[in-house]
């Protein structure tokens, strides 16, 4: 299974939260800590805070923070929410694709099955399991 970036940089966002719970930080901060877009970034946490994960704040002391414990958000629930825009493979669609094994093929139920395999093995991660709190070697560099 391959994960969206999207969802790889949701996660990496939520993980550094997830190290400082009560801390509200800046899409700034965050895109510069992992070196992704900021651009990007803002998208992730606009679905993250629609997921109900984080809680926005805007203005002068605006940023994000996490919305609820981690321990009580399983990695599970975020992939689900965050990979519900692509479809593993084209049969699983909204709109059922237009695979020509379709209806007669035997592959798309294992694949059913191995992804769910997938997400119950990731919920049973909670967020805090996974926070990540860098250390002096690993912060980035003021600049």
């Amino acid at each position: 299974m391959r994960l969206t970036l999207f969802t790889d940089y949701g996660l990496r966002a939520l993980m550094r939260l997830a190290g400082a719970p009560t801390r509200t930080f800046t899409t700034d901060e965050i895109a510069a800590e992992f070196a992704i877009s900021r651009h990007h970034l803002v998208k992730i946490v606009r679905e993250l805070a629609a997921a109900g994960f984080v809680r926005t704040q805007r203005g002068a002391a605006g940023g994000f923070q996490l919305a609820r414990d981690p321990a009580t958000l399983s990695v599970g629930e975020i992939v689900r929410r965050l990979e519900c825009r692509e479809a593993l493979v084209e049969c699983f669609r909204a709109d059922g694709g237009a695979c020509t094994l379709s209806p007669a093929c035997r592959l798309k139920a294992p694949l059913q099955a191995a992804r769910e395999a997938f997400l119950q093995e990731l919920d049973r991660t909670s967020l805090a399991e996974c926070a990540w709190v860098p250390d002096e070697a690993t912060r980035p560099l003021a600049g």
